[in-house]
């Protein structure tokens, strides 16, 4: 069940890899030369909501095991399966910029970054989530400074996804 948001999770690392890499080029609308370091392209910058870094505010959320854990098999499968649709819904109104599970099973269940700059964003937007109402997990939220590029991952994830989920 969890697949589409371990897709989300390897998507980034992948995407991280390739810009590392010097030879990875994303074909983008127009590239201003600001240095050899860089291929800064204004037009994708302000897509993306890009500082003069390349970065942008967002809101870090961790999602923990919450106090209501012991269900049934059938209602916790239902309570997941609304909690990925609630994520894919919030990914594809732009709120969500990248979410993903822990693999190890432990308390600490999962990652947001939420597009939104305030910590009361943030929160609103945890109270849409099944699995939170229901008291299956808890978040703890945090103001986040990272790159502008994560808004990029959803729409690159859907050309390298091959099965929904």
């Amino acid at each position: 069940m969890q697949s589409r948001s371990l897709l989300s999770l390897i998507t980034i690392a992948g995407l991280f890899i390739l810009a590392c890499k010097p030879e990875a080029k994303v074909e983008t609308s127009t590239t201003e030369s600001v240095s050899e370091e860089f291929a800064y392209d204004s037009i994708l910058a302000a897509k993306v909501g890009a500082d003069d870094y390349g970065m942008r505010k967002y809101v870090m959320a961790f999602l923990k095991a919450g106090p209501n854990t012991d269900m049934d098999s059938a209602t916790a499968a239902q309570l997941q399966r609304a909690h990925l649709d609630n994520i894919f819904r919030l990914a594809d109104e732009g709120k969500l910029a990248v979410a993903g599970p822990f693999m190890d099973r432990g308390e600490l269940r999962g990652v947001y970054v939420f597009n939104v700059s305030t910590i009361e964003e943030a929160q609103a937007l945890t109270e849409t989530d099944p699995a939170i109402k229901a008291g299956r997990l808890v978040m703890e939220l945090h103001p986040w400074y990272g790159s502008a590029a994560m808004m990029l991952v959803n729409d690159w994830h859907k050309k390298v996804q091959k099965k929904k989920i």
